[in-house]
């Protein structure tokens, strides 16, 4: 048995990185990683108890030090998987070091945009009594935190590791971000368990997400030889101001535009100008009309668009 699995993962069906034998990154690291990340971040609440004005810097470089180390070593680990051709390990480290000396600048930033998401989630949910239970117990934005720092990786070049980070939040929180899309500052995802953002989608400034919404693609565009085409856009434009509420699915590269709301458990896949308001239980005819389907009643707010 010990030969045929060596014949199979050998030579028969050998699913090796070009065949090479390489240790991947590992995950309990990763995880370690990010947790002391987190507490540079916010030290006061991912941090040890018993911190003071007088420790909390040293807490916060000592911390540092260890987390961009461990991260470091786990973004050499991942960049041959990701990488478009072979090069030395030597290369691959010294590609590791320029990739975490950019991120260590960049933390300030990352801090400054989740300081805006957690505003937004105090200043959105009415039930939310303070930052630190928002940081503390809300899963949302537990995984905004997680995709802030894979994001960041992501643009760097450091793929493979940005999505195992996504991965882990998606295994904590039960939301699926991918590191390549873009959301701007002040999101807010209330509840968050079914959450998929696909790779290409762009989020504007202030938006809300309710939970199990799906914003992804309706179709997978293709070469002339039939493959798939990787990383062309085909997620949804979410502009600013605008609220999805739980159970719609937004596809394809369309656009929702400033200030609107969809409803829930809308199926949507054609854009919508700004301000439009999008229900389920809505439709518009040909002449411009607006009916109420059986068995709902018609909202306060006038429909612009339709319904799929």
């Amino acid at each position: 048995m010990v030969a045929g699995l060596k014949l199979s993962r050998d030579i028969q069906h050998n699913i090796r990185h070009r065949g090479l034998l390489r240790p991947p990154p590992s995950r309990e690291a990763i995880v370690g990683a990010l947790q002391a990340l987190s507490a540079a971040l916010f030290p006061a609440h991912y941090g040890p108890s018993g911190l003071t004005a007088e420790t909390i810097d040293y807490f916060v470089g000592a911390t540092l030090n260890d987390a961009l180390s461990t991260l470091c070593d786990q973004v050499r680990r991942s960049l041959p998987f990701s990488a478009e051709e072979e090069r030395s390990d030597d290369a691959f480290a010294k590609a590791a070091i320029e990739i975490m000396r950019e991120f260590a600048h960049e933390l300030p930033a990352i801090r400054g945009l989740l300081v805006s998401d957690i505003h937004a989630a105090f200043d959105n949910d009415p039930a939310a009594t303070g930052y630190s239970e928002i940081l503390l117990v809300y899963p949302g934005l537990t995984a905004v935190v997680h995709y802030r720092i894979a994001h960041a990786l992501y643009r760097l070049g450091a793929i493979f590791l940005a999505r195992l980070i996504s991965d882990i939040a998606h295994s904590r929180t039960g939301i699926d971000i991918h590191p390549g899309a873009r959301i701007g500052g002040s999101v807010f995802i209330d509840h968050g368990t079914g959450v998929v953002i696909g790779e290409t989608t762009v989020i504007g400034e202030r938006v809300r997400l309710y939970q199990a919404v799906t914003l992804g693609a309706r179709n997978f565009p293709t070469d002339a030889s039939g493959a798939i085409i990787k990383g062309a856009p085909r997620h949804p434009v979410i502009e600013d101001d605008v609220v999805i509420y739980s159970g719609a699915t937004v596809l394809g590269r369309i656009t929702i535009g400033r200030g609107s709301t969809i409803g829930g458990n809308v199926w949507l896949t054609h854009a919508v100008p700004p301000g439009s308001h999008i229900t389920q239980a809505q439709t518009r005819s040909t002449n411009g009309t607006t009916h109420t389907l059986p068995g709902e009643s018609a909202p306060d707010h006038h429909l612009n668009g339709g319904t799929e």
